[in-house]
């Protein structure tokens, strides 16, 4: 079993990805809060071990190339936040089938009867993440996550 904050680093980078690729290619504020959930500063005005962890991971998407962003919002938002080329291929690329196949994406032969284009959509990384997200099972979760990060990387 991974760490608690490796476990909230994936989710947590899924769901802005997921905000990010929804919106692509507009820019947007992605806020720590609609990510890691409501947070209350302390009396000296310091956010919780929690919210700094969700923030840091928007900064580390940024410092590894995902997106890019105008300028931070304090410590609760990235302003003016897009995906990079980069990680809109990245994301929009075929998983591996093996990683399909695991999360009942249908296999071209068993897919058939569906359009080529749905069938192309089922197979890409976004919809592995989005349908890990939906299931709330945080091994899933990192496990495509880690598969999306560590995809080949010829297509890029």
């Amino acid at each position: 079993m991974a760490d608690i904050h490796v476990e909230e680093f994936y989710k947590d980078v899924a769901i802005a990805l997921v905000q990010l690729y929804s919106t692509f290619p507009r820019r947007i504020n992605v806020f720590v809060e609609d990510i890691a959930g409501p947070d209350e500063p302390d009396e000296f005005g310091l956010h919780s071990k929690r919210h700094m962890a969700c923030f840091g991971a928007l900064l580390w998407l940024a410092e590894e190339g995902l997106l890019r962003y105008v300028d931070t919002i304090r410590q609760e938002a990235l302003d003016q936040a897009v995906l990079t080329r980069h990680a809109f291929i990245r994301l929009s690329a075929p998983a591996p089938v093996s990683l399909t196949q695991e999360f009942g994406i249908p296999d071209e032969k068993s897919a058939e009867a569906l359009p080529r284009s749905i069938q192309e959509d089922l197979s890409t990384h976004i919809h592995l993440v989005r349908t890990a997200l939906r299931s709330g099972n945080s091994a899933r979760i990192s496990q495509v996550m880690r598969a999306t990060f560590f995809a080949d990387r010829s297509n890029d």
